[in-house]
């Protein structure tokens, strides 16, 4: 027995009573189907790496950058970062919504969104990055691009992570490409770092020293024989310059990544049983959010996420393998309580470059879930509203679409916060030393504040409904239910031939 959306009971009897298929060569032909190839994997998980190569420069740099090459006050720089991801409250549940009312076409229902908005998201990335002539209107400018950029690049993402449940109707198969894709962002995450850095690297401005700096200098200079002056300048001019190269590069990888996914990806049509009628904008959150499971698995991701925005690559198939052997939920606590220790090791080791690339990639291991487990989660919350609530259907890109939401809300949420911090520990721009507050500030912001949103995260995942003998219940009642309509389609089918 399962319970609709008003609490009442229904009985599952009825999808038992028609066979699945009295034809042993048509259930093979509906499993080969919903089969995907490695190459059909490797092109929908090449479409993850934009939203994390982007996100890594901008959460890794735009700080630094506003603050430093921008030449912003941080109290503005932190209400850019914060109003452009809170921006996203408006505009991931409103692109999903207008995503669930989209028309199917021939390319598919999510495909056309990710290729319309791709060209316009590269554009607006561009002018992130770009200095404009004028001194007035520039908190303007940034913040006008940013919140443009966001709501484009949420017309990509929520549609592309929807599309997962339209990929395949299996279970193991959208799992197993939610591992493609988890590995694909862990290497966006390292290829948006590294291009930015490299690039940007190779032409930072010099420091301005303050004044401990210049008292510092004096005393040592008694001491020293003379100074080397033959090292080139960079200028602030070749630092400006730097940034829309690096831009330029990511622009362009985002642009081969969608193509890649609108070419080799083939979108699946719904069910055949007709969809819901279209609902208002708020009829749908309160449905979405009033689904338990999704509701607990989205605060428990807010407050991780909110933790650590770093991962290691060699580890997602380690966790994709863990969470098939012992279940989804256990995987998560083991995994975000292994970051814990390296968190405060990080802090309390003085600085050494081996322990740090030690600590780093051990911690690594354990953030790794924080990539996969909860995209992997997420269908089984989408297969569980269906079983609840037979008779409303086509609502997946708007539970995608606030997942989406909580995950920039919380990146951004950090971004603010830790802008503020800095401010308000006296934060020096573009300065050779920065007071002992900024590095007391720092160590807090790096590791007690992570540790304690984590273990508030998994006390909320406690509660969380979803354990493997339920999700292989609703897996198991969902494959009847298809099967049983599509004997039904065919019947029909058959029927109006022979008429």
């Amino acid at each position: 027995m399962a319970k609709g959306e008003g609490g009442e009971q229904y009985s599952n009897a009825s999808l038992l009573n028609k066979p699945v298929s009295s034809d042993g060569i048509t259930l093979a032909r509906k499993q080969e189907r919903n089969r995907l190839s490695v190459c059909n994997k490797i092109c929908y998980a090449i479409g993850g790496a934009p939203y994390q190569i982007t996100g890594c420069a901008l959460g890794f740099f735009l700080q630094i950058y506003l603050l430093d090459v921008a030449q912003l006050d941080p109290f503005y720089a932190s209400i850019i970062l914060f109003v452009g991801r809170a921006w996203d409250a408006i505009t991931d549940p409103t692109v999903g919504f207008l995503v669930s009312r989209s028309p199917w076409t021939r390319f598919g229902r999510m495909l056309p969104w990710i290729l319309i908005s791709t060209p316009l998201a590269v554009l607006a990335y561009f002018l992130i990055w770009y200095v404009p002539p004028f001194e007035d209107g520039k908190v303007l400018w940034y913040l006008f691009f940013y919140c443009i950029f966001q709501t484009l690049q949420t017309c990509f993402h929520v549609p592309y992570s929807a599309l997962t449940m339209f990929i395949s109707s299996e279970q193991k198969e959208r799992d197993s490409a939610t591992a493609y894709r988890m590995t694909v962002e862990v290497l966006g995450t390292v290829l948006g770092t590294a291009v930015q850095g490299q690039i940007v690297g190779m032409a930072n401005a010099p420091c301005l020293p303050g004044p401990g700096d210049l008292v510092a200098d004096l005393s040592n200079s008694s001491n020293s024989v003379g100074l080397n002056n033959s090292e080139p300048v960079i200028s602030l001019e070749h630092t400006k310059v730097a940034y829309m190269i690096a831009s330029g590069v990511i622009c362009l990888i985002y642009f081969l990544c969608a193509i890649v996914v609108f070419f080799g990806v083939r979108e699946q049509k719904e069910s055949c049983r007709p969809r819901s009628e279209p609902m208002g904008f708020f009829q749908g959150i309160k449905l979405v959010m009033g689904h338990g499971p999704y509701a607990k698995l989205v605060m428990v991701f807010l407050f991780t996420s909110l933790a650590f925005m770093l991962s290691a690559t060699l580890a997602i198939p380690f966790w994709q393998w863990f969470l098939t052997r012992f279940g989804k939920k256990t995987a998560v606590y083991v995994g975000t309580l292994s970051v814990v220790p390296f968190m405060i090791l990080v802090v309390c080791l003085k600085s050494n470059l081996i322990v740090t690339y030690i600590v780093s990639f051990a911690a690594g291991v354990g953030l790794a879930t924080a990539f996969l487990l909860p995209w992997s989660m997420l269908p089984d919350v989408v297969d569980d509203f269906q079983v609840q609530n037979p008779d409303s259907t086509g609502h997946e890109a708007l539970f995608y679409s606030f997942y989406v939401f909580f995950t920039k809300f919380a990146s951004g949420v950090s971004l603010g916060i830790s802008t503020l911090s800095l401010d308000f520990a006296g934060y020096i721009s573009r300065g050779c030393t920065q007071p002992e507050a900024v590095d007391l500030t720092l160590k807090l912001l790096v590791s007690a504040a992570p540790v304690a949103l984590i273990i508030i995260g998994l006390t909320i995942l406690y509660s969380y409904p979803i354990n493997e003998e339920r999700r292989q219940g609703n897996r198991k009642l969902l494959q009847e239910l298809r099967d049983n309509e599509a004997d039904s389609e065919t019947d029909s089918t058959e029927l109006a031939n022979i008429v």
